[in-house]
């Protein structure tokens, strides 16, 4: 789908919460977009963010009508109604990970999608963190052999019912699945804390090994990448967007006052990264892909492929028992 209005694209959010209000905020500061409205199930969150960014509050179906493109970033149960509905009206629709609840729901949005030609963007932020794409460079030409992730931090201060893997792993499975473009063989997987705790491996068809941890329980936030390849280890940091690599290890034995040391040394490298807000770059990206009728970056398959592998490590962790558990949107 192509824009209504030629090279401006008019945008909307459904829902304006904890990560809905911003997606308000740079919808209002991209330029060649205009934010035309805000629909959400709270008439009072929906006015103050009106009034912040000099939009209007519509109902869903007004917003649809009215705009080319829409963020959905409502609790994941609502997030397949609301999707068939933007398809349904022409619209097209950023669903915020998870992409949905039911596998079965996301083929559906997928194929409708792909037949009324409306584009449909899944939400995984971390494709657009500016590290990301300096990585892939980073990665051109290198004999992966493992690949670790660690996405922890404190407890948070609310409820929903969501396990870390769901909220926190997933954007890790995402990016390793996008990097290393193989398939998986199999997986394994252990949790505790109340679903606030995960660990899972994952065996790829070519041998690469992925360990991923997930925490609301840990004291510290972390958001890191680390790449073991035959050539170099790579160290990603997405909360400081920065890399390391580090190359050519030269292990000695040197003496000092007659003591002999073990020294360890190698050569570094901090290679130049774009800065720039990660939701801003998401949200350029999904309004051009609108505008000129592309596909998106993070495609509904992406998210669809993103969503059952943490369902499989959700299983594997936590089994069949419904928990409440403590997440903060990231």
């Amino acid at each position: 789908m192509s824009s209504k209005n030629g090279a401006r694209i008019t945008a909307g959010v459904i829902g304006v919460g904890a990560m809905g209000k911003h997606h308000a905020r740079v919808y209002n500061e991209i330029r060649d977009c205009e934010l035309v409205g805000i629909a959400d199930a709270d008439p009072g969150i929906a006015g103050e963010v009106a009034d912040e960014y000099g939009t209007d509050v519509y109902d869903t179906e007004e917003l649809l009508e009215r705009a080319d493109a829409v963020s959905i970033a409502v609790p994941t149960p609502y997030h397949y109604e609301l999707a068939r509905r933007a398809i349904d009206a022409g619209t097209g629709l950023l669903v915020e990970k998870p992409f949905v609840e039911n596998l079965e729901n996301g083929r559906e949005l997928i194929r409708r999608a792909n037949d009324a030609g409306v584009t449909l963007q899944v939400g995984h932020i971390e494709r657009f963190n500016p590290v990301t794409d300096t990585l892939r460079n980073v990665l051109q030409g290198l004999n992966v052999i493992s690949v670790s992730a660690e996405r922890l931090g404190p407890p948070p201060e609310r409820t929903i019912s969501d396990s870390a893997v769901t909220d926190l792993m997933i954007h890790d499975i995402d990016i390793i699945c996008s990097v290393l473009d193989t398939g998986i063989a199999s997986v394994s997987a252990t949790g505790n804390a109340n679903g606030r705790h995960a660990t899972a491996t994952i065996e790829f068809e070519d041998d690469t090994i992925g360990r991923l941890t997930a925490s609301r329980v840990t004291q510290r936030k972390v958001r890191k990448l680390t790449i073991t390849a035959e050539e170099s280890y790579v160290i990603v940091d997405y909360l400081d967007q920065s890399i390391e690599i580090h190359r050519d290890s030269v292990p000695e034995f040197v003496e000092d006052d007659g003591d002999v040391m073990y020294r360890h040394e190698s050569i570094v490298e901090n290679p130049a990264v774009d800065n720039g807000e990660p939701l801003k770059h998401e949200l350029r990206s999904f309004a051009e892909a609108v505008r000129d009728g592309q596909d998106p970056t993070v495609t509904g398959e992406d998210g669809l492929r993103a969503v059952e592998l943490a369902q499989t490590i959700n299983q594997k962790s936590f089994g069949d028992e419904q928990k409440t558990v403590e997440v903060l949107q990231d």
